[in-house]
């Protein structure tokens, strides 16, 4: 049995913490006073997004929704660092979008080979040897990692092609794929053959070649979500060029014209966009005509909207090659294959600033720790200015500065978070 397409999944993601730094004092035998020499803890691993070709659906994220990546390992003596926690890498299919799960804003489009890094590993925390100064010789303290991002996002598949093929079921799109491509999906005589996209490459000449596919389950209402349709309308999104195709054989006793309009309609409830896209009209199935007044009805009907026909039996072979090549012909003009730019906004993030503060101080140091203080640290960027500004502006509000000097802090001491020193000043 086949496994189902799957083209969405929620997902939740979260990169590897970072390793603790370590409180360490050289010891060896004839050596006085060594020194500390505590090791730096490892930086926490990056949830990685790569493309693989190889992959058709997000079938992969169907049942396992939540990805970690490991953690940095803890620093150690004699000035050794922990070791980084290993990325964790995550495949998808070629024309998958990633969004935010609360906004639905897309973060990265991952059309191209590039490797993605949708979460980044937390800073190893600074072990003592960091902390030693020519006043303070013997620092007793180091620091925690620092925690790693967590995000949940939605992928979302929308196939790459540069021809869509769209109609109603059972109308011989799957036969026209077969035809002009080596793609071979499941054809038989009843509606709702196909219950998956399908892709083929066509090859025109030497040199000429695109891809096509075969978008399954449109009917009256698909937009509304009756059907499949709503399923597969979101990989119509990115073809260049639309063949609708119109079955005009009368053998079911459906109006052509009638098709044609309802799709359209389909197309338009889905996105204006694309129901202004470049189309091409194959009325299908000539062979088996049973009235060839169906034929003119819709001939007349699509040259009236500027729209160019094809007569065609896919299944005789019968017209598809001027369609394939008028097909080459339009997609030179064509801009190329919608790649989307991200909409994705790095927002402040909300940090509680309630809890408890753990302050103790070592000489002229006040080393500083507090749970929503690692959260604060790891959504800084300490290189702009207004980031600097805002976390200047969380400390004060917090109510960290008043118990500092509260305590007795006085100008010119250091203060440290984490892995973050500064000279205190009113």
């Amino acid at each position: 049995m086949a496994a189902p397409f799957v083209d969405t999944a929620k997902i939740t993601v979260r990169s590897g913490n970072g390793g603790n730094g370590v409180v360490s004092f050289h010891r060896e035998k004839y050596v006085a006073a060594g020194g500390p020499d505590g090791g730096d803890g490892g930086r926490g691993g990056d949830i990685v997004v790569t493309v693989h070709d190889h992959m058709s659906t997000l079938m992969d994220f169907r049942y396992k929704r939540k990805y970690v990546a490991a953690n940095g390992a803890d620093g150690q003596g004699k000035r050794c660092s922990g070791k980084d926690g290993e990325d964790l890498v995550l495949r998808v299919p070629r024309g998958t979008i990633i969004r935010d799960s609360a906004t639905g804003e897309i973060i990265r489009d991952m059309s191209d080979d590039k490797p993605f890094v949708l979460c980044r590993g937390g800073r190893g925390g600074w072990g003592n040897k960091h902390f030693a100064t020519p006043t303070r010789q013997v620092p007793r303290f180091a620091k925690a990692g620092l925690p790693g991002e967590t995000r949940e996002v939605i992928l979302e598949l929308k196939l790459l092609a540069d021809v869509g093929l769209v109609g109603f079921p059972n109308v011989g799109k799957s036969t026209l794929l077969s035809v002009v491509s080596r793609a071979r999906p499941k054809i038989a005589n009843y509606h709702f053959t196909t219950l998956f996209p399908n892709l083929g490459v066509v090859y025109v000449e030497e040199g000429t070649s695109f891809v096509m596919a075969d978008i399954p389950g449109i009917i009256e209402g698909a937009a509304e979500g009756a059907g499949l349709g709503r399923d597969f309308l979101r990989h119509i999104d990115r073809c260049r060029l639309l063949i609708h195709v119109v079955d005009v054989s009368g053998s079911e006793g459906r109006d052509p014209v009638a098709d044609f309009q309802a799709i359209c309609a389909e197309l338009a409830g889905w996105s204006p966009e694309l129901a202004s896209r470049r189309m091409l009209v194959a009325a299908n199935k000539v062979d088996i005509m049973e009235d060839p007044a169906l034929l003119e009805r819709l001939r007349a009907h699509v040259e009236g909207l500027g729209l160019e026909l094809f007569e065609l039996s896919a299944a005789a072979h019968q017209g598809t090659r001027e369609l394939v090549q008028r097909c080459a012909q339009l997609l030179q003009e064509l801009p190329p294959v919608a790649v989307y730019e991200p909409t994705y906004v790095e927002r402040p993030p909300e940090v509680d600033t309630s809890g408890d503060v753990d302050i103790q101080q070592f000489d002229d140091t006040w080393v500083v720790e507090a749970p929503w203080l690692q959260r604060l640290i790891a959504n800084v960027n300490f290189g702009d200015y207004e980031s600097r500004n805002w976390f200047d502006k969380m400390l004060r509000q917090s109510g960290l500065f008043d118990k500092l000097e509260e305590m007795g802090i006085r100008d010119g001491d250091i203060v440290s978070l984490y892995d973050l020193e500064f000279e205190y000043q009113r």
